[in-house]
C-alpha cells in the first residue's frame, strides 16, 4: 500500500485500488458490498487480490463520488462512463453525477461525482456532507420537462465564481424520487442553497453574497 494523508493505494496483483478521502461521503457503497474487498476492521481494509478483477472494478464504480477508483494493469478494460449522463437530485443532499464528465478546466475525464448543493461545503465544488449540519431541506423534485439534447458527447461542469454550476452537454436530471425529469443540453444548476426554483439557479447567489473562493 501506498498513501499520503488523503489519498491512499492498495496495490494488487492486477489492478490497484485508490482512496481519495477529499471526496468520500461515507456512503457505504464499498463497505456493504457482498464480497470481500473492503473489510473494515481488517489490517488493510481493501485487499484487492481478494476478489476477482471484474468484481474489483464492479464495487468501485458503485462509488458515488468518485473517491475509489481502480487502475487495471491486466490488460482489460478500465472502467467506462454510464451510457447517458446523469444529474440526481439527491433528497436533502448534493448532487450525484454519473456519466463522460469534465469538471471545470481539468480535461480529464470523471465518471462519478457529489457536488454540494447546499452552499456551506468548505471543499467546494464537491460535496462534504455540510447539509447535514445545516439542515439542508430539499427533496429534489424538479417540475420543468426541458427539451431533448440536440448533442452528443460529454457533460462539462463549470463552477461559476460565486455563482451556479454550469452545465453543457447532453444531460439528465433525475428527480430525488428517482423519476428521470429534465432532459437538455444546457442548464444552471443552484449550489448556494437559496434557489427558489432548485435544483436551477435563479440568481439568489447575487442576494445572498455566495462565495466560492475555497475554491
Amino acid at each position: 500500500m501506498t498513501s499520503s494523508p488523503k489519498i491512499r493505494t492498495w496495490h494488487g496483483a492486477e489492478v490497484d485500488v485508490t482512496y481519495d478521502a477529499r471526496l468520500c461521503l461515507h456512503v457505504g457503497e464499498c463497505g456493504r458490498a457482498d464480497n470481500a474487498l473492503f473489510v473494515g476492521g481488517r489490517q488493510a481494509w481493501c485487499d484487492p487480490d481478494a476478489v476477482s478483477v471484474d468484481e474489483v472494478m464492479e464495487t468501485i464504480a458503485r462509488c458515488p463520488t468518485g473517491a475509489l477508483t481502480a487502475q487495471r494493469h491486466d490488460g482489460g478494460p478500465d472502467e467506462a462512463p454510464a451510457e447517458s449522463n446523469t444529474v440526481q437530485i439527491a433528497n436533502n443532499g448534493p448532487l450525484y453525477l454519473r456519466g463522460d464528465l469534465r469538471l471545470g478546466d481539468d480535461p480529464a475525464p470523471r465518471h462519478r461525482l457529489a457536488l454540494c448543493r447546499c452552499g456551506a461545503s468548505e471543499n467546494k465544488p464537491y460535496c462534504d456532507n455540510s447539509h447535514e449540519r445545516e439542515g439542508f431541506v430539499d427533496r429534489g423534485a424538479i417540475g420543468a420537462l426541458g427539451e431533448p439534447a440536440t448533442t452528443e458527447g460529454p457533460l462539462t461542469v463549470t463552477p461559476a465564481p460565486d455563482g451556479p454550476l454550469l452545465l453543457r452537454g447532453p444531460v439528465t436530471l433525475v428527480a430525488g424520487s428517482g423519476r428521470c425529469a429534465w432532459r437538455g443540453d444546457k442548464t444552471a444548476l443552484c449550489r448556494c442553497g437559496a434557489s427558489k426554483n432548485k435544483p436551477f439557479c435563479d440568481g439568489s447567489h447575487r442576494a445572498i453574497g455566495f462565495r466560492s473562493t475555497d475554491e
